[in-house]
């Protein structure tokens, strides 16, 4: 079942990262096998000063990040939410935790200005345990990065 737009802005509000650590704007598409989200990287972001002044580039654990605050953290309260058959506001506070990476590949850079989507399909979830194969691409479907990444659900 697709979420609808009152669902996808409870998991929204779950999200624990803020600014300036918080990279998802929006989600575009959610429900239970896969979660689409998007992100401006703005050219204002506190870490293009110095990686690298004058030539600016989006981090490598950025990006990863980005993926895992939209294909771990913000799917994960989704599918905990699907899981105990309640609304994600009603979760009560979990905390989603990324605990893994693996097989990160990028093959592209994201520079500021640039809004990328991000695609994340469950693998598995198990005990509270999520691992998601997750796409990062440009607005032209161009692939920057892509990789395997797991969190767990820990209570606050």
């Amino acid at each position: 079942m697709v979420a609808d737009a009152a669902i996808i802005q409870e998991v929204l509000a779950l999200v624990p990262q803020q600014q300036p650590f918080r990279f998802i704007d929006e989600i575009i598409s959610l429900n239970e096998e896969e979660i689409i989200g998007a992100y401006l990287y703005r050219e204002d972001e506190f870490f293009y000063r110095g990686h690298f002044p004058g030539r600016p580039i989006t981090p490598g654990v950025i990006l990863i990040e980005t993926m895992a605050q939209i294909g771990v953290v913000a799917f994960g309260m989704y599918l905990l939410s699907c899981q105990k058959n309640v609304r994600p506001a009603q979760l009560n506070g979990p905390l989603s935790l990324f605990s893994l990476a693996d097989n990160i590949e990028f093959r592209a850079i994201v520079y500021p200005g640039e809004r990328v989507i991000v695609k994340g399909r469950k693998i598995y979830l198990r005990k509270d345990v999520l691992k998601v194969d997750v796409t990062m691409e440009r607005e032209s479907s161009e692939v920057v990065c892509v990789g395997q990444l797991a969190g767990m659900g820990v209570a606050k």
